[in-house]
């Protein structure tokens, strides 16, 4: 038997879900920049409704014609250098088109087993030197996707394991990022 790749041969990871393939489309982008880069936001639109309705516009981003992903991720203006990320994801209303939305940033994080050892009384910038100084600290970028029907999908990649085959996938992995982001679609 020969082992199974999950692989494409373009070096992306393949994904039964489309949101899963529009989360590792997204990975894959924000790899191509490097890392230490503020986060960005996408919009995530149905390809075949933008084929129908922005023939111009999906040229332009070369979905016409073959096989397309089900969601096209189109990045959004640069988020506001300063505003914390929940008061900015606080102010946004998507248009009708958008069927969903994901965002990566990057963070540090501890394992389950340092949560233990913080410090009681530490502010968000008290906790964020203390994580900063940890010796099992880890960068980590997060992509995190949502629709609008409540589909979720994360994807994070640990800095130390750079690699399309590293990526961890799940509807679960970051829920209050996501639960941020699903907030944006609420009236």
């Amino acid at each position: 038997m020969f082992p199974m790749s999950n692989v494409s041969p373009s070096g992306t990871p393949m994904a039964a879900s489309p949101l899963t393939r529009a989360v590792l489309e997204i990975d894959e982008y924000a790899s191509g920049l490097g890392w230490d880069r503020p986060a960005r936001l996408f919009a995530l639109v149905d390809t075949a409704r933008l084929r129908a309705q922005e023939p111009g516009l999906a040229s332009q981003l070369g979905l016409e014609g073959g096989e397309a992903a089900a969601y096209t991720p189109i990045e959004q203006e640069e988020l506001p250098a300063g505003k914390p990320l929940d008061e900015f994801l606080g102010t946004i209303a998507w248009p009708d088109a958008v069927a969903g939305c994901a965002l990566t940033v990057e963070r540090l994080m501890l394992p389950p087993s340092a949560e233990a050892a913080v410090p009681d009384g530490l502010d968000e910038a008290g906790l964020a030197k203390w994580v900063a100084r940890h010796p099992d600290r880890q960068e980590v970028r997060m992509t995190v996707a949502v629709l609008r029907d409540g589909a979720r999908e994360a994807a994070i990649r640990l800095r130390e394991k750079d690699s399309p085959n590293e990526v961890l996938t799940g509807a679960d992995l970051v829920p209050g990022l996501a639960d941020a982001l699903a907030a944006t679609f609420e009236s």
